[in-house]
């Protein structure tokens, strides 16, 4: 597994209004989505590599909620990043006893697995107010090599970790290889944008993961259901097409190779000539799907992409791209030279940049929605659906619709 966090500093980003300021149209058809600027609580999500969770702890921000997160005998632990005594940030502070974490201020220490005040070095030992205080703590799970934090609703237990990972990784064995880094925009925009049906063939055109290959110009697609899932089925692929009072227009370049008879195929353009045995088992309905809370998964011939839309706050999101494999043993030493060598940066990289690109600069709403766009909006009533019956679950009534202004 490879994987980093981008360091660079950042522009300023534009300005903008929030969804829902005045002189706005609201996303008011899917009133959950629209109230979901800082995501969906009630699911797990990852946070980072599991190999950057140290005894030294580290900050985030998941939903809006400042953590802190900190290895100890083995374990990560996940606490509310801020300390009662005067606010603090325990992120700042350091670990004095084992399974506890100490604030930097004054020495309140808190038991990690509970979050109990458990001594205040600068009050002695027969402290009174022990015991009295408690920092809140987060569920925490290890899988796909990250560390996963749950972010409740209410009080509500989480559910399992597996039931929402996509099925195919809980079931087989398979080599990854992934980056995670953090990215203006909001989370919303990112999702949208990774299960869109008209972008790939015009911004990433110009991808040098897409060198060698055409793109469709455009494409009859509908939406299917599948389980907890929705898929993009293309109905008919049109490789050029002539606009009428404007001209023709084609992808189609006298270097890239010519649908359908490829040499090789590294996307879902045209058909393969071998589709890797446990993909080809799931019998996906599209190439492309999208889950709750802001899952993408795009199934190609021989690997799966993965991109999980990790919510910060209302203009900040994290970026977590998981390339998947489904091969054990000596071969993976190939799959690692590969995607080290070119995937990382073609894909990961240069191809994801252009993503984080469109994400930073869209502006919506107000919008105006196109024939392609039946992926935003099925998306957005999945996403309206669901989480109506999260809260119903966790016994939580949903907010008032707001207002028209």
């Amino acid at each position: 597994m490879t994987g980093g966090e981008s360091l660079e500093p950042k522009a300023a980003a534009p300005e903008r209004r929030p969804a829902g300021a005045p002189g706005r149209q609201d996303w008011s058809s899917w009133p959950h989505y629209e109230a979901a600027a800082q995501g969906f609580r009630g699911y797990w999500y990852p946070v980072t590599w599991s190999s950057h969770i140290t005894g030294k702890p580290r900050p985030y921000t998941i939903c809006g909620d400042r953590i802190v997160l900190i290895r100890d005998g083995g374990t990560a632990y996940a606490l509310h990043d801020r300390c009662p005594h005067r606010g603090v940030p325990l992120s700042e502070g350091d670990q004095q006893f084992p399974g506890t974490i100490s604030c930097p201020y004054h020495g309140w220490t808190y038991d990690l697995a509970s979050g109990r005040l458990a001594a205040v070095i600068t009050d002695g030992p027969d402290s009174r107010i022990c015991g009295k205080v408690t920092v809140r703590t987060y569920p925490v799970e290890e899988r796909l090599g990250m560390v996963w934090v749950y972010i409740p609703v209410a009080a509500e237990e989480p559910h399992p970790i597996d039931e929402q990972l996509p099925e195919e990784l809980v079931a087989n064995g398979f080599v990854m290889g992934g980056r995670i880094d953090p990215r203006r925009g909001n989370w919303r925009f990112a999702c949208e944008n990774g299960f869109d049906e008209g972008h790939a063939k015009y911004l990433h055109r110009t991808s040098l993961w897409r060198l060698f290959k055409p793109m469709p110009t455009w494409n009859v697609t509908r939406i299917v259901p599948g389980g907890r899932w929705i898929y993009r089925v293309q109905d008919e692929v049109h490789w050029e097409a002539h606009f009428p009072g404007v001209g023709r227009w084609t992808n189609k370049r006298w270097w890239k190779m010519r649908p359908p008879k490829e040499a090789f195929n590294i996307g879902n353009t045209g058909k393969p000539k071998q589709v890797n045995p446990t993909i080809e088992a799931q019998e996906f309905p599209g190439f492309a799907s999208v889950s709750m809370p802001g899952v993408l998964r795009i199934a190609y011939p021989n690997f799966i992409h993965y991109e999980f839309y990790v919510p910060v706050d209302a203009d900040n999101h994290r970026y977590v791209g998981v390339m998947v494999n489904f091969i054990e043993g000596w071969q993976t030493l190939g799959f690692y030279a590969k995607y080290l060598g070119a995937v990382r940066w073609l894909f990961h990289g240069q191809f994801s940049g252009q993503d984080a690109w469109m994400v930073d600069v869209t502006d919506a709403p107000p919008e105006k929605l196109y024939r392609p766009d039946v992926s935003l909006t099925a998306w957005r009533s999945l996403s309206q659906e669901e989480y109506a019956k999260k809260l119903a679950d966790c016994g939580v009534a949903p907010a008032p619709k707001p207002k028209k202004r």
